[in-house]
């Protein structure tokens, strides 16, 4: 029998109703979230990215601007910027598009942001209260997987979660946000990455598998144990002539064959995708109730 398929579009509209009650009450007493979004350069994808962003903004309500500095801009002038925004109230939220060019200090950029306004949770200090279990935001993909099992009838809660992958974006934020004491998380959480050994014999294990590798089809079907949980966080352009494209988008879970064994799963695209521009409107929310001190 295959695998239920856990609709990253459809939970991610049913959040998006939520937020835009928040919005309409928060503006009913006179507060109105706003979000900054920097772009520095013409990159294709970081274009699409800020105005997917900014349309979401549009549909719940937020106030939102986008500055854009041209690819040459030095980093003290986008330092600056930051700063600025930072002293803003308009702005609960600042987000600088990643990536920058080489010439600019990433990590600079980043620290440089007001934890309060770090709407992406990139911040050390709110990766670090994450961690302890203290979280002030969540970052948004990670985030987005939790709201899919949870919306989806699959809680984590007294499960063995397996997440394939470390990055600092998905993989040990995940971890972090699985393993705290809590409703939806309090799970038993195995991190595997690019040095473990028999993987295969551990990803089997998992009642949840969390695939975040940046590898097509890395996870296969024999990696899963029948009635599994999948969530696939991967996203690679792999070449397709028959597409007018060129290519087309494939996850880190050979799907077609994994489908057959597990119980649910995500589809790439139109899974984990659709959540992370909405848990930024989350994010963005919460922030402005934090900072205004005004809860709906």
């Amino acid at each position: 029998m295959a695998a239920r398929i856990i609709s990253g579009e459809e939970i991610s509209k049913e959040v998006r109703e939520e937020l835009k009650e928040k919005v309409k009450r928060l503006k009913e007493k006179g507060v109105v979230p706003g979000l900054a979004m920097v772009r520095v350069g013409e990159d294709p994808a970081s274009v699409s990215y800020v105005k997917r962003k900014a349309l979401m903004s549009e549909e719940l309500g937020i106030y939102s601007e986008t500055i854009v500095f041209p690819e040459e801009t030095g980093e003290d002038v986008l330092l600056r910027k930051i700063d600025e925004l930072n002293k803003d109230t308009r702005f609960h939220g600042i987000l600088v598009q990643l990536p920058l060019p080489r010439h600019i200090n990433q990590d600079k950029v980043i620290y440089a942001i007001d934890p309060l306004k770090d709407v992406d949770c990139f911040h050390p200090v709110n990766v670090g209260k994450l961690l302890i279990g203290e979280p002030y935001l969540l970052p948004c993909t990670p985030h987005g997987v939790q709201q899919l099992l949870i919306r989806s009838g699959n809680s984590p809660e007294g499960k063995h979660v397996v997440i394939c992958g470390r990055s600092n974006l998905n993989g040990k934020p995940l971890f972090a946000i699985l393993i705290q004491k809590r409703a939806g998380a309090n799970a038993t959480v195995t991190v595997c990455h690019t040095g473990t050994r028999n993987m295969a014999d551990i990803t089997r294990q998992a009642d949840i598998l969390v695939a975040a590798m940046g590898s097509p089809k890395a996870i296969t079907a024999d990696m899963v144990k029948e009635g599994a949980v999948v969530i696939d966080v991967g996203v690679n352009r792999v070449e397709d002539p028959s597409r007018p494209s060129g290519f087309r988008l494939v996850g880190d879970v050979d799907f077609d064959a994994v489908k057959e064994k597990a119980s649910a799963i995500t589809p790439v695209p139109g899974g984990v995708g659709p959540m992370t521009v909405t848990m930024l409107m989350w994010n963005t929310i919460k922030a402005c109730e934090e900072q205004t001190g005004v809860k709906v």
